[in-house]
């Protein structure tokens, strides 16, 4: 099963452009990471940027709008992502709790929808887009 470890950090929703974590955050983090790895869990992680350098798209009435970062009234936004492979739910967040977090970040653990998961008509619909269909 393969589940997303999301970093929801507080505060991040206002950040700067171009505000980086410290060193010493960065050190304990990659030694997280580098556990992870060494399990064989790991399929990939990433850090975002904060909002204030990226935008949203919405879709009212089916028409596009581009709303440029920091977006107003939003408390809560990704910092990154962890994807790992794990045999349960239980595995997943036994993971999540061993990140060297600080007070102010939470993760959310989310199981990804796997094609077989879909039904008969849904897996006809995505025939053609063979990246649902599997992982290398």
């Amino acid at each position: 099963m393969r589940f997303m470890m999301l970093m929801i950090p507080k505060g991040y929703e206002q950040a700067a452009p171009g505000t980086l974590p410290d060193a010493k955050a960065v050190e304990a983090m990659m030694k997280y990471n580098e556990s992870l790895k060494e399990a064989g869990v790991l399929l990939a992680l990433d850090g975002l940027h904060p909002p204030s350098m990226g935008a949203r798209v919405s879709f009212s009435g089916g028409k596009p709008t581009v709303t440029p970062g920091p977006f107003p009234g939003v408390t809560e936004v990704l910092g990154g992502y962890w994807m790992i492979e794990v045999k349960s739910k239980e595995e997943a967040i036994q993971w999540a709790s061993r990140c060297p977090g600080s007070d102010n970040e939470i993760i959310e653990v989310r199981q990804v929808q796997e094609f077989e998961d879909f039904p008969a008509d849904v897996q006809q619909a995505a025939a053609g887009f063979k990246e649902m269909q599997g992982r290398p």
